[in-house]
């Protein structure tokens, strides 16, 4: 028997080295080093921050560090869902699939799902969750024919999807008609090795706020989103 994979869905995924995924990936880190360089000087002297954008970020962080658990991933899902207007690539830059830097994206107040993604994963980082317990996923879901990144929290062994369309978090076993795609997280990003597709069969699948809304083109995120 093949044992489960620690990724969300608990499907094998490996390292991938090249691709525009990747190169999108490197690009969002250097920006995140410098980032965290405004957001340490910005978190020890508020009074002289010169960046609206950090401080409401920081803001958020810190709220969430009075709670822990659920409800600590369930306050920074819902302040960034809130506290960013969904808006296109398209609309927003004159161009498809750019990912923004969450003080980039704080300072516009706009972005799309791996917007919403990033400044997820980073304010959970900044809140205190371990960098094991932490992703970014992309997955595809072929009827809709659209992408969808969302953050991913791992918590008491079980992966929660944050998702910029709905305040509820839910587990990975719990998403449905999807195909996860790649994943990013402490190793870099990595390739699903051909994920099923899984379909909604079950009776607990009628249940609310159980499918996302996901992909279709592997790296490209959906303006729609």
């Amino acid at each position: 028997m093949t044992s489960r994979s620690t990724e969300p869905f608990g499907l094998v995924a490996h390292p991938l080295a090249f691709g525009g995924l990747h190169e999108k990936w490197l690009g969002v880190e250097r920006k995140l080093d410098d980032e965290r360089v405004q957001l340490a000087l910005c978190d020890g002297d508020r009074d002289r921050c010169a960046s609206p954008a950090a401080l409401q970020f920081l803001a958020i962080v810190d709220v969430a560090r009075e709670h822990d658990g659920r409800a600590q991933l369930g306050q920074i899902n819902r302040a960034i869902n809130l506290a960013i207007r969904p808006m296109s690539d398209l609309a927003q830059y004159g161009e498809i699939d750019v990912w923004s830097s969450p003080l980039v994206t704080f300072y516009r107040g706009a972005g799309d799902c791996e917007d919403y993604a990033i400044a997820k994963f980073v304010a959970l980082s900044q809140a205190g969750i371990a960098p094991d317990d932490l992703r970014i996923v992309v997955m595809r879901n072929t009827s809709l024919g659209e992408d969808h990144a969302v953050a991913a929290v791992r918590l008491d062994g079980h992966w929660l999807m944050l998702d910029n369309q709905r305040m509820a978090m839910i587990e990975d076993s719990y998403v449905r008609n999807y195909r996860p795609l790649f994943v990013i997280g402490p190793s870099g990003v990595m390739k699903y090795d051909d994920a099923p597709l899984i379909a909604a069969t079950a009776e607990r699948d009628i249940a609310p706020a159980i499918a996302l809304e996901l992909a279709v083109q592997p790296g490209l995120i959906s303006s729609s989103n």
